[in-house]
């Protein structure tokens, strides 16, 4: 089989994982990331965007998510009401993604894993897990209302900076660009 043909059979589906609340953040900050990713020619995956009717949920994006360089996670005021999420999460954890938060209209603080009887006690735990590494993974804060901070190291000050959506999507994927450069 010619090298170039290997090449294209293992090249992972996505480069970017974009995980996020759909009703919190979908037609904001998740489509202008995509599309700015996209326009880059950075493969990414959004749910919205890369699945079509009668694909299997859990086999497309935990595919997607084992096969990405990068996770982007969306952190929103009701993204931990979602099984979804919170797997998703999980998996990029676990899989030791590199992953960057946004803390979207919600302080790492608010996040909180909910048991609500339905989820098994070992899933709970899981999430939680995951959760906790994501809200001490230095990110990016997003107040829709503000503008957003800007967050450079633990010990530096916040540097607050005003500005619209569309700017952040372009600073997230530069940032993801240069990770692509350096590793």
């Amino acid at each position: 089989m010619p090298a170039t043909l290997c090449r294209k059979i293992a090249r992972p589906a996505c480069d970017v994982f974009i995980n996020h609340r759909g009703i919190d953040t979908k037609r904001n900050i998740a489509e202008l990331l995509y599309d700015r990713l996209r326009r880059m020619k950075v493969r990414s995956f959004l749910d919205s965007m890369n699945m079509k009717p009668g694909d299997r949920l859990f086999d497309h994006i935990d595919k997607a998510i084992l096969g990405c360089k990068v996770g982007v996670a969306v952190f929103s005021p009701r993204y931990c009401d979602s099984y979804f999420c919170l797997h998703e999460l999980a998996l990029l954890m676990e899989s030791k993604k590199r992953v960057v938060p946004i803390f979207y209209d919600v302080k790492p603080s608010q996040l909180v894993v909910k048991d609500n009887g339905t989820c098994p006690s070992k899933e709970l735990q899981r999430f939680s897990l995951a959760l906790e590494e994501a809200k001490y993974t230095v990110g990016l804060t997003f107040d829709s209302l503000k503008g957003y901070v800007l967050r450079t190291t633990l010990h530096q000050k916040k540097k607050y900076y005003i500005c619209t959506l569309c700017y952040i999507a372009i600073y997230i994927s530069m940032i993801i660009l240069f990770y692509f450069i350096l590793f």
